[in-house]
């Protein structure tokens, strides 16, 4: 099935990229800071027509249109279009995300990295890959000298979870942070050794399911803040190395 969520990845991508730096028609969700674009209804368009056609029955749970219930143990999470504000102002930082689970397990994920041309890829059991390259986490061990990565909620003014005095926090005490506008592919950063570690206070499925496992794959460790595991309902979602684990939960639940 992995070459078939590869192909469906990378034919929205280039849907996705044929429509950068077009104009948009551009619709809001919760908030002006929420957004969807005629490309990321267009994408995900094209996936679940991909989906019902190859692997009818298999349920679907995507980020615009919600969950379509299958009749198989099988449930596509998708993410058509991460980073949607990145690309509607132009900025190449966007992937398109998918997860496939069996029994409520993450069997397949699939991250493509549009603008890049980067396929990140894993199968459990099988280890993590961004194209034909194998990934592996980084080993640093010291906060001080680690590089993160985080999003903030399209909340953030409420500053909802102490979402800012947990920025700070990181900003004292790592070498730096960075806010690349996608979660998925900050997951991907993380399993390929450039992020050490990631966090964000309120996320979805279809956010971060396909890079939990691709970050697994690459001997990386993922939980929520109190080092529970990760499910199709977690809210919270922090990515590491392993290494640095402990050291970024006690700073979370600190501030």
């Amino acid at each position: 099935m992995l070459p078939k969520v590869i192909e469906i990845a990378k034919e929205a991508g280039e849907l996705i990229k044929n429509n950068f730096g077009k104009s948009h028609e551009i619709k809001y969700k919760t908030n002006v800071a929420n957004i969807v674009t005629e490309t990321d209804k267009a994408a995900e368009d094209l996936i679940i027509k991909f989906v019902n056609k190859n692997f009818p029955g298999h349920g679907i749970l995507s980020e615009e249109i919600g969950m379509i219930k299958g009749t198989t143990e099988y449930l596509w999470v998708i993410d058509p279009l991460d980073g949607t504000t990145n690309f509607a102002h132009g900025l190449p930082i966007f992937v398109v995300s998918i997860a496939v689970l069996k029994n409520n397990q993450v069997i397949y994920g699939v991250v493509y990295d549009i603008m890049r041309n980067v396929v990140y890829k894993a199968e459990k059991g099988c280890g993590s890959f961004a194209n034909q390259n194998r990934l592996s986490v980084s080993k640093r061990t010291d906060l001080a000298k680690c590089l993160l990565a985080t999003g903030f909620p399209y909340d953030v003014a409420k500053n909802p979870s102490n979402v800012f005095n947990k920025f700070t926090a990181f900003l004292r005490k790592s070498r730096a942070v960075r806010r690349l506008g996608s979660a998925a592919l900050d997951s991907c950063f993380v399993a390929e050794g450039i992020f050490d570690g990631f966090w964000e206070v309120s996320i979805f499925p279809w956010d971060i399911l396909a890079g939990k496992l691709i970050i697994e794959e690459a001997g990386g460790l993922v939980s929520d803040f109190n080092g529970n595991k990760i499910g199709i309902n977690t809210k919270q979602f922090l990515a590491t190395n392993g290494l640095i684990h402990k050291d970024m939960m006690k700073i979370l639940n600190e501030n």
